[in-house]
């Protein structure tokens, strides 16, 4: 019987330690989604007037998703540096200045696909934050705005 008891304490204590019990929250994830929003509008590339930041939808509202479950969405646009006529270039930069500021500022683990490095007409940034669990997704245009930005929380119990 004490030995029993033992190994149920073992098990219970590695289980603490190791981190398993209930998962990310709604309440987590939307506080690093509003953390995200700050970091974004204080950030000294996208304070600039120049680049245009608007926060289109704010992660102000639980979204149903699942039974019982709920999401919180950030949506917004920016716009990169002046245009030039070279397309290509132009997106390569605007791409590379996004991938940049999201995983220094933002602290996002980015998804790389080299398979679009010369398309012309669009981009797609992706990065992920397992833990509260948060997925970002942008568009790069050539146009304006040059940013579309949607970052969402996963499917979450409140």
């Amino acid at each position: 019987m004490r030995g029993a008891r033992m190994a149920m304490a073992v098990l219970v204590v590695g289980g603490v330690i190791s981190g398993c019990g209930p998962g990310p929250t709604l309440q987590s994830a939307t506080a690093e989604l509003q953390k995200d929003m700050q970091r974004l509008e204080t950030d000294r590339y996208f304070k600039n007037p120049l680049t245009k930041l608007r926060i289109v939808e704010r992660p102000d509202k639980d979204l149903p998703c699942d039974k019982d479950k709920f999401q919180r969405v950030l949506r917004a646009t920016a716009d990169y540096g002046p245009k030039t006529s070279d397309v290509d270039g132009h997106l390569d930069l605007a791409q590379s200045l996004m991938e940049s500021r999201l995983s220094r500022v933002l602290h996002y683990k980015m998804t790389y696909d080299l398979s679009q490095a010369d398309w012309k007409d669009a981009r797609l940034v992706e990065g992920r934050k397992e833990v509260p669990g948060i997925t970002v997704k942008v568009i790069v245009v050539p146009e304006s705005p040059t940013w579309r930005l949607v970052v969402k929380t996963d499917c979450l119990p409140r």
